[in-house]
């Protein structure tokens, strides 16, 4: 994988990341509050999900092209 096509997927996972956090604002602009127990629960999921995914045992079972950090592969 190029370096520009895994600058491009950090982007958009960035991206991603930034707009589930201000989700809950802009729910809040539009005047649906009513969404926002499920969106809190969505972002909490997300939350848990993004430091599951940072343990060093989980970088180890994901490809290379997804691990964030010199893991050595058993």
């Amino acid at each position: 994988m190029t370096d520009d096509t895994r600058r491009a997927i950090r982007t958009a996972l960035q991206t991603a990341i930034g707009v589930a956090v201000a989700l809950p604002m802009i729910v809040d602009a539009t005047g649906v509050p009513e969404a926002l127990p499920g969106l809190a629960t969505a972002l909490a999921v997300a939350g848990a999900f993004a430091r599951v995914m940072a343990l060093p045992a989980v970088q180890a079972l994901l490809p290379r092209w997804l691990r964030t950090g010199d893991v050595p592969r058993k």
